[in-house]
């Protein structure tokens, strides 16, 4: 008898994992619920909800370690874990419209100017570009359809009842609650879900995992700046640690060429991310990328950071922008990135917001000034930029399953991916497990 497989989130780890079902001639019933929209209908400025989820709406860096972008290897072994990831790259070529334009980046070795400052982190990374990221979510999209999987767009699960195998949701716009029925449900909830997720946790007193705080700043400068090291690595990743405070540093999601800074939603507040189109009519010869910081030891770490990043909201709602120098920029689009930008004295009150923690972005800061001397004060920040994690729940190995709930699979931001690779690796991993059964 067929079964009905339920995915809820149309990130990467979803769409993988329907994608891995549909290319198997799965014959049971597929739904996707998600917050957002179609790809047809997704604004660009829409950069958390919707077909492809957060990760699949921004510049599109595929890395190639299972190291980076969360736990993956644990659960399957490290040439299991390679081999999931090489499906996923290869789907994102499979609906790309010009797939001869990916490709690997892979550095060899680390730059001597680099080691007296900073660790640094060099791994290949397939780079699709955020404009390209689009025309592959509209193909994608086109392809599951076609294949029968239903989507249901817009709309907001509020409930789920892991005892009967109910999800019960509603339209964001209003509407009667809907109830839908599975067998197997995939629980890939991505970053505007994580509350969701510990919600249930919570609910069904599941077994977790305590997650560290994530949180700092999107850094962004003229690319001449750190183009000696940009030569050696595209998505440079450079890294501090103070093992003796509980804080580790690290640069990550770095954007060159047609770069420029996006507003995220989260939660009802202006945090920021970063972007890069491959096509050369947008190149602004701009860098950016975020500073973050993981911090261990605090006792509830997803409420914390959710606090913080409150108390960085200006009173217009927006974030902030603070810069020696330079002015904030613009969206590919020509539009002023919305950010408050503050003075020095509102800059001395965001070190205070952090209870002391920005310090250490300081210092990273003033490390960056060595390693690239030209650098001086022609750069700016916007402020907050943050990744929050809930408590991962326990999972079993195999399939990823809840130990409670073993028809009930966590993948992604919602369990430990942090990046497209692993996230998408994730989906697929789950319905290789599954197919004997379904």
């Amino acid at each position: 008898m067929s079964k009905n497989v339920l995915i809820i989130g149309a990130g990467v780890a979803g769409v993988n994992a329907a994608t891995k079902l549909v290319d198997n001639n799965f014959d049971g019933k597929i739904t996707i619920v998600d917050m957002g929209k179609n790809p047809y209908n997704r604004p660009y400025d829409d950069v958390m909800t919707g077909f492809l989820g957060a990760g699949g709406w921004s510049d599109g860096k595929l890395t190639y370690h299972t190291s980076i972008g969360g736990q993956l290897s644990k659960y399957c072994g490290e040439d299991k874990a390679m081999e999931l990831m090489d499906q996923v790259i290869e789907n994102f070529k499979r609906f790309h419209p010009k797939p001869e334009e990916v490709q690997c980046s892979n550095p060899i070795a680390e730059p001597d100017f680099i080691k007296p400052h900073f660790g640094l982190r060099l791994f290949p990374v397939w780079h699709v570009g955020t404009d390209y990221l689009h025309e592959i979510g509209k193909n994608w999209f086109d392809f599951l359809e076609s294949k029968g999987v239903e989507f249901i767009w817009e709309t907001k699960v509020s409930d789920i009842d892991f005892d009967n195998n109910i999800v019960r949701s509603s339209l964001l716009n209003g509407g009667e609650e809907i109830s839908i029925s599975y067998d197997e449900l995939i629980f890939g909830v991505g970053k505007s879900g994580i509350d969701f997720g510990k919600q249930l946790a919570e609910k069904y007193k599941l077994p977790t995992e305590p997650k560290s705080v994530q949180i700092g700043v999107r850094f962004e400068a003229p690319q001449k700046h750190f183009q000696k090291l940009i030569d050696v690595s595209y998505d440079f990743k450079l890294y501090r640690k103070f093992e003796d405070k509980g804080v580790s540093l690290r640069s990550f999601c770095t954007n060159n060429n047609a770069a420029y800074v996006a507003v995220e939603q989260t939660y009802g507040n202006h945090t920021y991310n970063g972007h890069a189109r491959k096509d050369e009519a947008y190149r602004n010869d701009m860098t950016n990328f975020g500073i973050l910081m993981e911090i261990q030891g605090i006792e509830k770490p997803f409420e914390w950071s959710r606090n913080v990043v409150k108390s960085l909201q200006s009173t217009d709602n927006t974030g902030l922008y603070y810069s020696p120098t330079r002015k904030p920029s613009q969206t590919s689009e020509g539009i002023d990135v919305s950010a408050t930008q503050i003075d020095i004295g509102g800059y001395k009150e965001v070190v205070n917001m952090f209870d002391g923690y920005f310090t250490y972005i300081e210092d990273f800061i003033d490390g960056m000034k060595k390693v690239f001397p030209t650098l001086k004060n022609d750069w700016g920040m916007y402020i907050p930029e943050v990744k929050y994690l809930s408590p991962e729940p326990l999972v079993n190995y195999n399939d990823l399953s809840l130990t409670k709930y073993n028809n009930v699979h966590f993948v992604g931001d919602a369990l430990s991916a942090r990046g497209i690779t692993v996230s998408g690796a994730q989906g697929i991993y789950v319905i290789e497990s599954l197919l004997d059964n379904i």
